[in-house]
């Protein structure tokens, strides 16, 4: 079988769109308009097999139906929840935690994490075999998602299902936030050395208009402040700013910092 290969579809200011295929048979993650995937199946001379959803989102899942009016046998997989509520019509597989989705045409299992916090319903699917991981609007690189639905006790939950993936695990995350979460993240912990680096290699690739999604779980670990709630430096910072009063637990740090990065 031929190598598998994932694409890069930008659209909207900053969304991304990805596209898994073999170059024969595609699936694709969250496409919030239909064109640009169209184009992108056109160019490579691709057959769309499979549509994967994190979540609700308008930027997310608006493409569905104007994909589906080409090949409406098409399979949809997103949150069971939002299946059987119908929040997302065109689901045909419910997906819910500990399951696995299996697309034939490209040979490919997608385990299903169910990420609560910035929606009630959100999931995340992790491919081992490209170790993968397309997490929608729940972890981006350098931050992570604001909480529309969910409670910080449940993305600190989810935040964690994450972080104990493999650490050469490739984040696919929807949005190009790198930039903007990196300067909240030297606010909060400037003593960070590897942050600093990070810091200047994104903003000279940002610069010359170059993309940096998708990143690494390993980098994610050491540089993202909403994956180091327990950083004594963090916790400082939002003790001097005012930001952290009561008890110091990791709900309570993440709570501060999120509310603080909404803000900032």
């Amino acid at each position: 079988m031929p190598a598998i290969q994932i694409l890069t579809i930008p659209a909207f200011d900053d969304n991304y769109f990805w596209l898994i295929h073999n170059s024969k048979n595609a699936i694709i993650v969250d496409p919030g308009l239909a064109a640009p995937v169209q184009e992108c199946l056109k160019q490579y001379q691709l057959d769309l097999c499979g549509i994967l959803l994190t979540h609700h989102h308008a930027d997310h899942i608006g493409g569905v139906a104007g994909l589906l009016s080409q090949a409406a046998s098409i399979p949809v997989y997103g949150p069971l929840t939002d299946q059987k509520s119908g929040r997302i019509s065109a689901i045909t597989h419910g997906c819910q935690q500990d399951e696995s989705v299996f697309i034939p045409e490209l040979n490919l299992y997608f385990d299903v994490i169910e990420v609560p916090g910035h929606t009630s319903s959100h999931i995340a699917f992790y491919c081992a075999k490209l170790a993968s991981l397309f997490c929608g609007d729940t972890l981006f690189t350098g931050g992570c998602g604001r909480l529309f639905e969910g409670t910080p006790a449940q993305m600190v939950n989810s935040l964690h299902k994450l972080a104990a993936l493999p650490g050469d695990t490739t984040i696919y995350c929807a949005h190009e936030y790198t930039l903007s979460n990196l300067r909240f993240a030297l606010a909060v912990e400037p003593n960070n050395l590897a942050l600093q680096v990070r810091y200047q290699q994104v903003s000279a690739a940002r610069e010359k208009g170059l993309p940096t999604v998708p990143g690494q779980l390993d980098l994610e670990l050491q540089t993202n402040p909403f994956l180091r709630c327990t950083s004594p430096e963090i916790i400082r910072t939002l003790q001097s700013q005012q930001k952290l009063f009561h008890a110091i637990d990791e709900v309570a740090v993440f709570a501060a910092a999120r509310q603080w990065k909404n803000n900032f």
